[in-house]
Parts: C-alpha cells; structure tokens; sequence
C-alpha cells in the first residue's frame, strides 16, 4: 500500500514549524490571504458553503470564514490540524482522508471546493483520480472546485520522495472530466489575472455539471 508523500516526509509533525513560518510572513507584512479572496470573488462576493481540502494550519478556511463563508476545514495531518484548531477553535476542522470516499460526511453539498496547498501533487500515489471524484462528488451542480498547484520541483516547497512523480495538469484534467468537471478558467496566479500559457504552476476552476 502507497504512502502519503507529506506524511512520509513530514513524519506528521510539520503543523508547528509551518504555524511558525506563516506567522512569522504575516508580521513582515507578507500577503498570504489571495487564494482566499479569489474564491470570495469567484463566488460573487456572497456567503457561501465552502469546503478547504488540505487545509493546512487553516490559513485560507480563516480568512474565508472572516469574509463571511461557512467553511469546513479537512486534512490527513493532525499537527496541522492542532494549529487550526488553536487559531480557530469555532470552525469546523476534521481529521480525514480523502481517497477514502466515506471519511467525509457533510448533510449538505457545498458551493465550492478550494485547495490551495499544493493538495494535487503531495496526494498518495494511485488515489489522484479518486480524490478528484470524491471532491466533486461534495458539490452542488454549478459548484466550483478551485485548486491551485505546482508542477515541478520549482514551485512545490516540498521534497517528494523518490520515485514520486509530479502528477501533471493534464492527468489532473482527465480526473475532473472524469468527475463531471467543466473547466472554466486557468490562470498561472491565485489574482486571477495572468493566464496560464505554461510554468510551473497553475490555478484551475472548474465547474461540477448538472446531474
């Protein structure tokens, strides 16, 4: 059986240093809240049901939920979970993962799916596909799945264990077809401006389609 890249690097005791490294960005003045505002615009500026795949140390569930959003935060490492929890004890973190399709139990689907940390490429190998199912399958029609991920060693600040490839953009698209995805948008940035015409990294939107 295949395991996490994260979790077979990290050892699962990451959360603290990358609590630490975050905080120390944000008093130099560092900007660490785009991925959160383009799904805000994205959605129309209006409240919304939100679910943050690898959400980390809650970095973008935090300041998705301060723009008003209901959001739940999801992750396969408790000690990034700790550190969300600790910042935001009032949201909802869970301890799951996502290529088992019955870890998450949500009553209701949501208006967008956001991952943001690099999610695609540190996934276990073998699961890409059927994480992709599984997030499709936690939205509404005309929901949006937005992730945003490096393709090379260049731009994921992660040492993948060897024989780990770097899943590419196009088996990433071939998941979502897969899942009932409709690409909307991609662009090589979370400001939504710049669009993507090759590089090392990539924001994707794609749409669920109707049943």
């Amino acid at each position: 059986m295949s395991v996490n890249p994260w979790l077979a690097v990290t050892g699962g005791t990451a959360g603290p240093g990358y609590a630490a490294r975050f905080a120390a960005l944000e008093e130099r003045g560092v900007d660490l809240h785009g991925e959160a505002r383009r799904v805000h615009a994205l959605l129309g500026g209006r409240s919304a049901d939100i679910v943050d795949a690898g959400c980390g140390t809650g970095r973008v569930a935090i300041h998705l939920a301060r723009l008003g959003h209901r959001v739940v935060g999801v992750d396969l490492d408790e000690s990034m979970l700790a550190e969300a929890r600790a910042a935001a004890p009032e949201l909802d973190w869970r301890l799951v993962d996502l290529a088992d399709p019955d870890a998450l139990h949500l009553d209701h689907r949501v208006e967008a799916v956001v991952a943001a940390g690099n999610l695609w490429p540190l996934l276990t190998p073998g699961t890409h596909a059927r994480v992709v199912a599984v997030l499709a399958g936690l939205l509404r029609p005309g929901g949006l799945l937005v992730a945003g991920f490096g393709l090379d060693a260049d731009h994921v600040p992660f040492t993948l264990p060897d024989g780990v490839p770097f899943p590419g953009l196009d088996e990433y698209d071939a998941a979502c077809a897969a899942a009932g995805l409709v690409l909307q948008t991609r662009t090589a940035d979370w400001d939504g401006i710049e669009p993507y015409e090759g590089g090392g990294y990539a924001v994707s939107v794609h749409t669920r389609s109707a049943p």
